[in-house]
């Protein structure tokens, strides 16, 4: 798939009168389609895709001129424009009829040019507003331009290429479009429309603002608004900051707070196109456009469409100068295509107003007819109908912000309308499911903190998050810091946090980037780091967070220390903490550096980037030993380190009397680091009850040290062995040990052990002596030919097994 901007100057209303002019284009994207293209090496369907308003049809039209241009073709070309949105709109006609609906004038020339079909380019514009019948398309397909067709019959016939089948097809559409597109074209090259890049919206901002200042803080505004700068990819959306921004500054107001939400900068931009309305204004000067062209707007998201004809405005009850007040203000703008046919600038405006249809009050006798296609609040906000129309995403988005009590007492002096707070319990109706689900349960935590965050409204928040205990949060951005420390704050009732940080939120351990980049990751971590450090705080303002499980992250030497800091509070009340494959590698030393004498803290889990780390093992040692040690359960996984370290640690385990679970999987044991450990299980003040050394390296050598230690040891109750090579002489040695009536081992996990048959003897004999053992799992291991050998053991009525795991191996 290939990627184009095409965008270099862009002006908009007021500038030359035109919407766009495009002073550059790609040549390679031109010299795809040129006639003289042998037909061989000539993609003959070109789909141009991109979302609303980044040019895809300032690029089609361009390549029209370019195409009819061309001074090196004999003869002349001819190039077609088709609106969908328009088509929409025609009834049965012949495919020469239709070509030539805005060009009387060819109609005689129609014939001859249709014969020379390798000259000829036909534009198909904003496929996906396409508005036809399912199956339509590839119903009836008719390859005779002389025949009378319903346009959806001579559409499908060009796109399947039955009618003028060596002719060039450019074909726009917004993605969602894509799939249903993919089944009527063959072979199609994608190109991508990639709108403003970066630069190019800086650069519209300085051509905006006079003052280089003003520009640059308005861009960094918009910058640190990821949904509002991914939308500037359109240069509408660019305008429409541009313009908002710039009245703000020469007020002398701040705009900060407009950035901070997208439902923020789009509402002081509406309202600022229009002065407040006085009590000497009639009630409907307004009042009665702006419902007007809600209604429009939300009609037309539910059923897909742009462009809005006179019958729809008929249909809809709307007149056509209701509509002159957001024309004026380039809200609205005439089809320049299409008589008597309106659309918005942009989508997200169009969006935008549907979501004030939401909240605005109307009469009863406003509902009816001029709703059938308007879902409510509960099917706007339904993943269902989101997949079917990824426009009620935003629209949702919005509905949030403008349940905000001051945006409504703007939205209300502006256009002396009632703003009904009706919204707010619809959506909060929404998080209502049965058997106890999560809150709004249909959206995933992400979007449901990007709706919170939205809204601004912390009565909203705190009834929605009421009922949360647990959330999991992945960051991949500022801005969703931004949004998860806005909502966490109001979780009280929040128990449990699972965290992933991805990468490049924070830069100061970033090895990529190059040494002229300094001041921009400073800047850039400056902003993150305030943000989490906000974000953070909530782990000692919250009293019943008592689990943090932070897995997969990429974090900074900064960012572990801010939220170590909080760990450290007193009023931090965490009983279990996972840290699981974050970085940097030293951040587990900061970790356990803040455990050290936290008397709250009961489990603990470190797994990832401890193997080697020499510091790691005395840190632990100092948390079992600090006398306000509570911890119950430890989790080191894959720790390898000296013997002395070993010996220390061993040490710790003897002074410690709360530590009852210790796992120690995938960890490195020298011999002597085995011998420390079961010396440590010998000691009358071992108080662990579960050992797990899974896939320790341990061989048959280990198995004396262990088999003593198991008879010493009356507190120990379960042990986990799996994937060690035991083999059969370890087996024996255990079960020796085993046997002994001071042993109170009850679950012993063998997997992977390679025990086969002979070890299935020992293990027999062992169950029919008088052995503790209520739970034995063998699975995984070469026993098929021993089972004889358990299940005699199992007929005897003094073995005290409940739970045999066994997965037969080979």
């Amino acid at each position: 798939m290939e990627k184009f901007s095409i965008w270099k100057n862009t002006l908009w209303p007021g500038d030359d009168g035109g919407f766009h002019n495009i002073t550059q284009r790609s040549p390679k994207l031109i010299s795809y389609l040129k006639p003289q293209t042998s037909i061989q090496s000539m993609p003959l369907t070109v789909v141009l895709h991109g979302p609303a308003g980044v040019g895809k049809t300032t690029v089609a039209k361009q390549l029209m001129l370019d195409w009819t241009q061309d001074d090196q073709a004999e003869t002349s070309n001819s190039a077609f424009y088709l609106s969908c949105k328009d088509l929409n709109h025609k009834g049965t006609c012949t495919f020469a009829e239709l070509i030539s609906a805005n060009g009387p004038d060819l109609q005689d020339a129609i014939p001859g040019i249709l014969t020379q079909a390798r000259k000829i380019l036909f534009v198909v514009d904003g496929f996906d507003e396409l508005r036809v019948p399912s199956g339509a398309l590839i119903h009836d397909i008719c390859g005779d331009w002389r025949k009378q067709k319903p346009v959806p019959v001579l559409l499908g016939s060009l796109l399947k290429r039955k009618m003028l089948p060596r002719s060039t097809l450019v074909i726009t559409t917004r993605p969602g479009a894509l799939r249903g597109l993919r089944l009527l074209v063959e072979q199609p090259l994608f190109i991508e429309i990639e709108g403003f890049l970066e630069l190019d919206r800086k650069a519209y901002f300085l051509k905006h603002f006079e003052e280089e200042m003003q520009a640059l803080r308005a861009f960094e505004l918009m910058k640190e608004n990821a949904a509002l700068f991914h939308m500037g990819s359109a240069p509408a959306v660019c305008w429409i900051v541009c313009t908002c921004l710039k009245r703000q500054m020469e007020r002398g107001e701040d705009p900060a707070s407009t950035c901070r939400t997208t439902t923020s900068l789009f509402l002081r931009f509406l309202c600022s196109q229009f002065t407040a309305a006085r009590s000497s204004c009639p009630r409907d000067c307004l009042q009665a456009p702006l419902k007007s062209v809600c209604l429009l707007a939300a009609e037309g998201i539910w059923t897909q469409t742009s462009v809005f004809d006179g019958e729809d405005l008929r249909r809809l009850g709307v007149q056509e100068s209701a509509l002159r007040p957001f024309l004026d203000k380039n809200i609205l703008r005439k089809s320049k295509d299409c008589e008597a046919c309106y659309s918005f600038i942009h989508l997200s405006v169009q969006q935008f107003l549907a979501a004030m249809f939401y909240v605005l009050e109307t009469e009863k006798e406003d509902v009816g007819g001029h709703r059938c296609h308007i879902g409510d609040v509960q099917k706007l906000l339904s993943k269902e109908g989101r997949l079917k129309n990824p426009s009620l995403t935003q629209v949702g988005y919005f509905v949030f912000g403008l349940s905000n009590k001051e945006r409504a007492t703007e939205l209300e002096t502006t256009f002396g309308c009632l703003v009904s707070m009706e919204v707010k319990q619809q959506l909060l109706k929404c998080r209502s499911m049965p058997q106890g689900k999560k809150p709004f349960s249909t959206m995933d935590a992400k979007e449901v903190l990007c709706c919170l965050y939205e809204s601004q409204e912390e009565e909203l928040v705190e009834e929605a998050v009421a009922a949360v205990t647990e959330i999991s949060i992945h960051l991949t951005s500022t801005l969703e810091m931004m949004q998860s420390s806005f909502c966490l704050k109001h979780c009280q009732n929040l128990q449990k946090i699972s965290l992933q940080v991805g990468k490049r939120i924070f830069l100061e351990n970033d090895t990529t980037l190059k040494s002229d980049a300094q001041v921009e990751r400073s800047q850039h971590d400056h902003h993150s780091l305030h943000l989490w450090a906000d974000l953070c705080s909530v782990f000692s303002s919250n009293k019943n967070l008592n689990f943090l499980d932070v897995r997969e992250s990429f974090l900074s030497q900064s960012s572990v220390r801010i939220l170590c800091e909080q760990i450290t509070h007193a009023t931090c009340h965490l009983q279990k903490v996972v840290i699981k494959n974050v970085s940097p590698a030293d951040a587990y030393r900061d970790f356990c550096l803040a455990f050290i004498g936290k008397k709250t803290l009961t489990h603990l889990v470190l797994e990832g980037s401890v193997h080697g780390d020499e510091m790691l093992l005395l840190l632990l040692c100092e948390i079992l030993k600090h006398p306000r040690c509570n911890l119950q359960y430890l989790k080191l996984g894959s720790c390898s380190d000296t013997p002395q370290r070993w010996a220390d640690f061993s040490s710790a385990l003897k002074i410690n009397q709360s530590l009852k679970c210790l796992d120690l999987t995938a960890s490195e044991f020298p011999d002597e680091g085995v011998k420390l450990l079961c010396s440590t299980l010998r000691h009358p003040m071992c108080f662990l009850q579960k050992l797990s050394l899974e896939n320790c390296h341990l061989t048959e050598a280990c198995c004396e040290e262990l088999s003593s230690a198991l008879i010493v040891n009356q507190r120990l109750t379960h042990l986990c062995l799996a994937k060690n090579n035991l083999g059969v002489g370890g087996v024996k040695i255990l079960c020796e040990g085993l046997s002994y009536p001071e042993c109170q081992l009850q679950t012993l996990v063998l997997c992977h052990c390679n025990i086969n048959r002979h070890g299935c003897k020992y293990i027999s004999k062992l169950l029919q002596g008088d052995s503790s053992l209520t739970d034995l799992d063998l699975g995984f291991n070469p026993i098929a030919t021993g089972l004889c050998f358990l299940c005699e053991a199992l007929k005897k009525p003094n073995c005290n097994l409940k739970c045999l795991g066994r997965h037969v191996g080979s």
